[in-house]
């Protein structure tokens, strides 16, 4: 005991060392992710500006995405993200590219951060590595909401994100209260998660049965699936704040998600009122999938795969974790978004699908070289 208490000392007193170095965290590791991730997204956002109706060369897509003209113009900034009216000096090369192709990729970027960020949170809090948003029944209890919306409450659009949190908090609540038996275990709540997940799976097919409308149909179908078509940058607006809110409240919280890695003993033994904070980190996890679900459907395997390909990479300190997860989780579903537009080009995937074939193959890889999955 008094070894783990030590080393949550060493872990929570903060992020310097003697020195007063505040990044003493990064390493090799981690900075070896970041550039590869980064490599996988620009070559990603390349490939999805250049291909469509108004074709491009690579060459012409990336001068005219890194153009320091466009890049660095506050009134074009202001009518992206403040939705001011656009510029009239554009060119149609600049306009297909900046206000049709390039809000897809951002779009997808903050999808993958959300979706990855949320499950490492959920498989910290639970200690369970099986743990995610979808598994847990969150993103289920989050897509009931949204597809209420869609299809009966069209008026509340605006409060979208936010009901989606409401419904994903709603099922991370049934899915404790099902679990709770003098504590939890990782696989009661993973069991719990898949009841809760079934039933309000089954209530969003059950929605259509009640849609009159056949392009209503339609679109909730695609918004199922996990789509990123025909995203722009009102879905920039939806989800960019609730982005940067849960992720500077993540990596606010490193310290407490350390010590919950611990076991619930240790973590009482130094203080911590374990309940409290584990429900309280999980809304930031709840808020974070709410925002990605709001704005791109279902997307699936993505806050279950990217933890566990990061914690391979750079080890299971928690702050490295999260901010592995916000540079592959991007990486990973752009790029899935590319295959899923040129893979049967011109019938475009949802990208749900590409990171289901990805996602599937990969979670049987890690069972079947880990004897032991579970609890963390």
């Amino acid at each position: 005991m008094a070894g783990a208490s030590s080393t949550v000392v060493d872990d929570s007193s903060g992020d310097t060392d003697a020195t007063g170095n505040y990044l003493e965290w990064v390493d090799a590791r981690l900075l070896s992710v970041i550039a590869g991730s980064l490599v996988v997204l620009l070559a990603a956002t390349v490939l999805q500006v250049s291909f469509g109706a108004y074709p491009l060369t690579l060459g012409e897509a990336w001068r005219t995405v890194f153009n320091p003209g466009l890049l660095f113009n506050l009134d074009l900034w202001r009518a992206f993200l403040l939705g001011a009216e656009l510029p009239d000096w554009l060119t149609t090369r600049q306009h297909v590219v900046w206000n049709i192709r390039l809000p897809r990729v951002i779009v997808g970027v903050l999808v993958g951060a959300n979706l990855a960020l949320a499950g490492a949170i959920f498989q910290i809090v639970t200690r369970n590595e099986l743990a995610s948003p979808y598994i847990l029944g969150v993103s289920d209890g989050a897509g009931l909401a949204v597809l209420l919306t869609l299809t009966m409450f069209s008026g509340m659009m605006g409060w979208l994100p936010l009901l989606a949190a409401a419904g994903g908090a709603f099922a991370f609540l049934l899915v404790y209260a099902i679990a709770w038996k003098n504590g939890t275990s990782p696989i009661r709540l993973v069991l719990a998660g898949v009841i809760v997940g079934s039933v309000f799976g089954s209530l969003q097919r059950a929605l259509f049965f009640f849609i009159d409308d056949l392009g209503v149909a339609m679109a909730a179908q695609t918004w199922l699936s996990g789509s990123l078509l025909g995203t722009d940058w009102e879905q920039v607006r939806i989800a960019l704040p609730f982005t940067i809110l849960t992720i500077v409240l993540a990596l606010a919280v490193t310290r407490q998600l350390n010590v919950l890695l611990l076991g619930e003993k240790t973590a009482r033994s130094l203080g911590m009122s374990v309940e409290r904070v584990r429900f309280a980190v999980a809304g930031i996890a709840i808020l974070s999938t709410a925002a990605a679900i709001a704005v791109a459907g279902l997307v699936g395997f993505v806050g279950l795969i990217v933890p566990h390909m990061v914690r391979n990479l750079v080890g299971g300190d928690t702050k490295r974790l999260l901010v592995g997860c916000l540079f592959v989780g991007p990486a990973l579903l752009v790029g899935a978004d590319v295959g899923a537009r040129l893979a049967l080009n011109p019938v475009q995937l949802p990208v749900g699908i590409i990171t289901g074939l990805v996602g599937g193959p990969y979670f049987l890889y890690l069972m079947r070289k880990q004897e032991n999955m579970g609890e963390i």
